[in-house]
C-alpha cells in the first residue's frame, strides 16, 4: 500500500450541511482536492476547504462510463501526487452511486481509502416529508429500489408488489412506466405515492398523489426527487401540514382532488380512467 495520498469516499447526505456527519465535515475541512457529484448540494461545498480544488464531476445521460473512467483517472493522479482527496457523493456513498466501484478501483492500484458514510436521500427525504416509512398497521417493510440499472435495464417490478413502502432512486424520468408496471404487478391504482425533490434544502418540493395520477403520465417532477409508494404516505398530511408545498394533479375545477385513503372504495372516475388506458397500453406492449 503506497503512502503517497490517500482518498475519502465521503457520503454528502441528502443535501442539508447540518445532516453531515461530524467526520465527513471534519475531513471536508482539511482535504487538498474535492470531486463532487451533481446530487452535493453548494451548501454543502461551502463546508470545504476554501483552499482545496474543487472538480465537478457529475454525470450526463449518455456520458455516464466516459466520465466515470474520467473520476478513476482524477482519484488515482491526485493522490499518486500525495494530496488528501475527498469523493463526495450525495447521500451515501455506497448505495447506487458507484461508490463501491471507486473503492475496489482505488485498493487495486495500491491507493489508501477510507469511507466515511452519509445519511441516503432515500431514509432522510421521506423522514423529512413526514413519510415514516414503516408504520403499526400500515407498513412492516420497505424496500430502496433503483429507478434504472446498466444499459437502461430495470427491476423486475413484480418482485416488489407485496412490500408495503417502496422508496425509488433516481425514478423520475420513467415514473409513469414504473408506476404502470407496479398496478400490473398488483398494486392498487389508488395507492398514494409521493416525490420529494431536492430535499432538505431551501429548494424541496414535495408532490402528493397516487399510483394511477403517476401511472397516467399526470404528475410533473424534476429531479432529483425520491419517490416513495405506499400506504405510509398518508400520514404525511397531520404529520407537517404544509399544503402550500403539496400537488394533487386532476383537481377538478372546484378544487377537489382524490383522498389519499388507502381504505376507501374506488379512485377519483378521472384518475382511474386514466391509469386504466395507461396499464392496458403497457400490457399491450
Amino acid at each position: 500500500m503506497t503512502n503517497r495520498g490517500k482518498v475519502y469516499l465521503v457520503g454528502a447526505g441528502p443535501g442539508d450541511p447540518d445532516l453531515l456527519t461530524v467526520k465527513a465535515q471534519r475531513i471536508l475541512r482539511t482535504v487538498d482536492v474535492v470531486l463532487y457529484d451533481r446530487l452535493v448540494s453548494p451548501e454543502v461545498l461551502l463546508v470545504a476547504n476554501p483552499a482545496a480544488e474543487l472538480i465537478y464531476v457529475g454525470k450526463h445521460e449518455g456520458e455516464q462510463e466516459s466520465t466515470q473512467n474520467l473520476i478513476f483517472d482524477l482519484l488515482l493522479d491526485h493522490a499518486r501526487e500525495g494530496k488528501i482527496v475527498a469523493r463526495l457523493k450525495g447521500g451515501d456513498p455506497c448505495i447506487f452511486g458507484r461508490g463501491a466501484e471507486e473503492w475496489l478501483h482505488l485498493v487495486r492500484s495500491g491507493v489508501e481509502v477510507e469511507i466515511i458514510p452519509g445519511l441516503s436521500a432515500a431514509l432522510a427525504a421521506p423522514a423529512v416529508a413526514g413519510v415514516p416509512l414503516t408504520y403499526r398497521g400500515l407498513s412492516r417493510s420497505f424496500a430502496v429500489v433503483t429507478g434504472h440499472g446498466a444499459n437502461g435495464s430495470g427491476p423486475h417490478w413484480q418482485n416488489y408488489a407485496r412490500i408495503d413502502t417502496l422508496v425509488i432512486l433516481m425514478g423520475v424520468k420513467e415514473r409513469a412506466s414504473i408506476a404502470r408496471a407496479l398496478i400490473q404487478a398488483g398494486r392498487p391504482v389508488d395507492e398514494p405515492a409521493v416525490f420529494i425533490e431536492r430535499s432538505t434544502t431551501p429548494r424541496e418540493r414535495v408532490v402528493d398523489t397516487t399510483l394511477g395520477n403517476v401511472a397516467a403520465g399526470a404528475v410533473e417532477v424534476e429531479s432529483p426527487a425520491v419517490f416513495v409508494v405506499g400506504a405510509v404516505a398518508t400520514l404525511r398530511a397531520e404529520l407537517v401540514p404544509r399544503p402550500h408545498d403539496s400537488v394533487l394533479p386532476l383537481a377538478d375545477a372546484r378544487g377537489s382532488v382524490p383522498t389519499l385513503n388507502r381504505d376507501r372504495k374506488g379512485a377519483d372516475a378521472a384518475v382511474t380512467a386514466l391509469a386504466a388506458v395507461a396499464v392496458e397500453e403497457a400490457v399491450a406492449q
